[in-house]
């Protein structure tokens, strides 16, 4: 069954993965400009909003709840199932795992925070709602992540930047499986319960594994480096980034994985890319150094921190 989808955020990682992944099951994709288009008008007809708003860390507490109001305003206008990426962001650093759909949301610091505010909010709106849950993202061109700005920037020389402890679990996602995974669920929106909170398990890996995976791809030894991350400490005073990213940083040395028992009991026969094919395609952007996002804030913080941090 295909539809109507209007993607928020059709530039941005996920988003830009989304649009792709649902045109190409045949469904008729409307894009947004936030600059010039008009929220209300452009859901009309839509069967399913995607939500890949995603402003800086340093806007969230501004821009978040305002954004995500208006997106449900727009659903409950229209009767449109709203497709939301989760993280892992509210589960906080001593939430004991694997995180499933029911683990509870214990996170206290800010980010965590305002995410937990952001899914209540859906979850008490009414409105037909899934929470795509995933850990980082691998994509397939350079956009501004971890991954891509800091950890395989220096790949080239053999070299693989980590900014945690490397022998611990860490969940990734595929940004294409991700997005054909909302299609699924988008074609079964009418079966799933009216609030859906689906983790997606994607890969499990420590630090160690992923270097050893790149080794095997690029087909050349790669030495694994943890990444130094005083000059993010002592840049605080003066780069509004850096307690974020300070803030977040015990997602590396926190073990972790999603449970995806739930997403397997949906979609029984999903064929996620394996690993070593996920990994060759994010690499080979590597000739590319300058992201290709909207997310001006975090691209500028992670290339500093890329230059910094002398990876």
């Amino acid at each position: 069954m295909t539809g109507k989808v209007l993607i928020l955020g059709s530039s941005g990682r996920f988003g830009r993965n989304a649009a792709d992944a649902f045109q190409a099951a045949g469904w008729t994709v409307r894009g947004f400009d936030r600059a010039r288009d008009d929220l209300s008008t452009a859901a009309r007809g839509a069967d399913v909003i995607v939500n890949g708003w995603n402003p800086p860390y340093t806007e969230w507490a501004r821009q978040v709840p305002d954004l995500h109001a208006q997106v449900i305003g727009a659903a409950k206008a229209t009767g449109a199932t709203v497709i939301v990426p989760g993280n892992v962001y509210v589960f906080g650093a001593d939430t004991p795992g694997p995180w499933a759909a029911d683990t509870p949301h214990l996170a206290t610091n800010p980010l965590g925070q305002i995410r937990i505010r952001m899914e209540e909010a859906y979850r008490s709106s009414g409105v037909r709602t899934v929470i795509l849950r995933a850990g980082d993202f691998l994509d397939t061109q350079a956009s501004g992540n971890w991954f891509d700005q800091i950890m395989i920037k220096p790949l080239a020389k053999g070299r693989f930047v980590y900014p945690g402890d490397p022998d611990i679990a860490h969940a990734w996602a595929y940004l294409p499986d991700l997005a054909r995974a909302a299609v699924q669920l988008a074609e079964m929106r009418h079966d799933l319960p009216r609030y859906c909170d689906i983790p997606f398990a994607g890969y499990t890996l420590t630090g160690r594994q992923l270097a050893q995976a790149l080794s095997e791809v690029t087909g050349a030894p790669v030495r694994l480096k943890q990444m130094n991350w005083w000059p993010i400490v002592l840049a605080q005073p003066f780069w509004k980034l850096a307690p974020h990213l300070l803030e977040m940083r015990y997602l590396w040395d926190t073990p972790h994985r999603l449970d995806g028992s739930f997403f397997d009991s949906l979609i029984s026969d999903f064929a996620s890319t394996p690993l070593h094919e996920a990994l060759k395609t994010a690499v080979s952007d590597l000739s590319h150094d300058s992201p290709r996002t909207t997310d001006v804030d975090r691209v500028q913080g992670l290339s500093w921190a890329r230059r910094h941090v002398r990876v």
